[in-house]
C-alpha cells in the first residue's frame, strides 16, 4: 500500500500516533508513540524511545494497527499493517536513526526502530462529521479548543 499525500499531511499534523500490538497469546496493548514519521511512500517508522511490550509483541506477532488523528480538526487515519524491530545491526537503520533523531533534537535516545509496512488504512472522522454533515473544520476546531481550554 502507498501512503497518500493526505495520510502524510495527518501524519504531519499528529502529536502522538497509538501502536496497538497483540503478543502471541493475543493479549493486546496499545501505547503511544511520540517520535514517527513516514520515511517513503510505504513505510512508516518509530522510534523506540521506551516500549519494550510493543517491541516484544511485535517480534512474536508482527500484525499491527496505527491511529493518529489532528486533535482539532478530529480527522486522521488508522493503519493496519506489518512491523519489525530493527537495531544499529541492520543496513537501514543509521538512515532511519539520522531521519528521527533531527525530531527529536537529540534528547530522546533510541537503539531501535519499528519499521510499519501498512497494509490498509481507513480514515477516522469525529462523530461530529458524521451526525452533523455540514460542519466544517474551522467549526470543529473551535469546538475543539473550547472543548480541551485552548
Amino acid at each position: 500500500m502507498t501512503l497518500t499525500d493526505n495520510i502524510k499531511s495527518y501524519i504531519d499534523k499528529s502529536v502522538l500516533c497509538w501502536l496497538a500490538t497483540s503478543s502471541a497469546d493475543n493479549i493486546p496493548n496499545v501505547s503511544p508513540k511520540e517520535i514517527f514519521n513516514y520515511y517513503n511512500d510505504d513505510t512508516i517508522i518509530i522510534a523506540n524511545i521506551a516500549s519494550p511490550q510493543s517491541v516484544n509483541n511485535i517480534k512474536a506477532n508482527p500484525n499491527i494497527c496505527l491511529s493518529f488523528i489532528d486533535i482539532l480538526i478530529q480527522k486522521g487515519y488508522q493503519i493496519r499493517g506489518h512491523a519489525k524491530i530493527i537495531t544499529s545491526s541492520d543496513d537501514a537503520f543509521l538512515a532511519m536513526h539520522q531521519y528521527l533523531s533531527k525530531m527529536t533534537d537529540g534528547q530522546f535516545p533510541f537503539s531501535s526502530i519499528i519499521v510499519i509496512t501498512p497494509i490498509h488504512a481507513k480514515p477516522i472522522i469525529a462523530p461530529r462529521y458524521v451526525i452533523f454533515p455540514d460542519t466544517t473544520e474551522a467549526e470543529q476546531v473551535k469546538s475543539a479548543k473550547k472543548m480541551y481550554r485552548l
